[in-house]
């Protein structure tokens, strides 16, 4: 595997457990009444679409390996074109419900 896909795939899993850091122990409440927080979730958000867009330009077959990886990446687009109209409670339902998955997928990559 490329250096440069490499770079992305640990880009990936840094932010994703950087947002797992920032929510551990918080309630939806929590997070969304908290700007900061939410700010710094989207934007790692921001970074692992950026990432899987990036590695689709090079490497688009490697793509299919990680779940729902389309949906991520229109996300981050919505996250960076559309930032008025997110929606706090499809963030968190993406953390709850997904980011383990895009982790466990990246992991594997990385084995």
């Amino acid at each position: 595997m490329k250096d440069e896909i490499l770079s992305h795939l640990h880009d990936i899993l840094q932010a994703g457990k950087a947002i797992k850091g920032f929510i551990a122990g918080c309630t939806f409440e929590q997070y969304s009444s908290s700007e900061l927080l939410r700010s710094g979730v989207e934007r790692k958000l921001e970074i692992i679409g950026e990432a899987l867009s990036r590695i689709k330009r090079n490497e688009p077959e490697l793509l299919q390996k990680i779940r729902e990886h389309r949906d991520i990446i229109s996300f981050r687009n919505i996250l960076v074109h559309g930032y008025s109209i997110i929606d706090d409670r499809i963030v968190w339902g993406i953390i709850d419900e997904d980011l383990d998955n895009l982790l466990k997928d990246v992991d594997n990559l990385l084995q």
